[in-house]
């Protein structure tokens, strides 16, 4: 009977297989490539998923200036902050924060994609987006994939 007995491997910190990604945010638009991010960082593409435990790879997202929207988001998505002082709340659009800061469009939008407790928040720091297509991450080559699914 030992032939037909299966052992279940449980991935935990120690013994999980990470390894480095490459995402280009230009190819599809802010939801689709975001889903596909924070899919990868979870880890729910590899065979030996676990959902407890911090198991998906490290993400380099690249373009992140080129990145595209549907339909009126430009001017109508909002993204609202509060400062925790009466009358501190703030209201900025997608261009706004686009002509700020592109790379934050996209943290916001995987992070609303993850768990809110601290594996998704172990999950969120593997996460690394830059503007355009140079990075410093260079020594743990990374693999450029292609998203699927889009």
């Amino acid at each position: 009977m030992d032939h037909l007995s299966f052992k279940t491997t449980h991935v935990n910190k120690a013994n999980a297989q990470k390894s480095w990604v490459i995402v280009d945010a230009s190819v599809a638009p802010l939801g689709r490539v975001a889903s596909q991010i924070a899919n990868i960082l979870r880890g729910k593409h590899k065979p030996s998923f676990t959902p407890n435990s911090d198991c998906g790879d490290n993400v380099i997202v690249l373009n992140a200036d080129k990145l595209r929207v549907t339909g009126k988001k430009m001017t109508e998505k909002v993204y609202i902050t509060h400062s925790g002082y009466p009358g501190g709340q703030k209201r900025r659009t997608v261009r706004e924060q686009m002509n700020r800061d592109s790379r934050r469009v996209i943290e916001h939008a995987v992070k609303g994609m993850l768990q809110d407790n601290r594996l998704g928040a172990a999950q969120y720091r593997n996460l690394y987006v830059y503007a355009g297509t140079e990075h410093p991450h260079e020594a743990q080559q990374p693999v450029a994939i292609e998203l699927t699914n889009l």
